[in-house]
């Protein structure tokens, strides 16, 4: 049996994956908790969420430009 249980686009997937996730959950969790902090709800925890739809975007673009760059070699 093979040492690596996931085939390497797998883990690729999952890297990439991953990533999404952290562009959103990071932004709106710092957001959320400067709200706490300073007491401003819900003002900070808005500019996170509309932070982490901007940094997804990006990362999305990102993704794509690198998984099309692979399809064509």
């Amino acid at each position: 049996m093979s040492n690596n249980f996931l085939p390497e686009k797998y883990a690729e997937y999952l890297g990439l994956g991953a990533e999404i996730a952290v562009s959103l959950i990071i932004p709106i969790l710092t957001g959320y908790y400067l709200d706490e902090y300073f007491d401003t709800s819900p003002i900070l925890i808005l500019i996170g969420v509309l932070l982490a739809m901007i940094a997804f975007g990006f990362t999305v673009t990102r993704i794509t430009k690198k998984l099309d760059q692979g399809n064509n070699e």
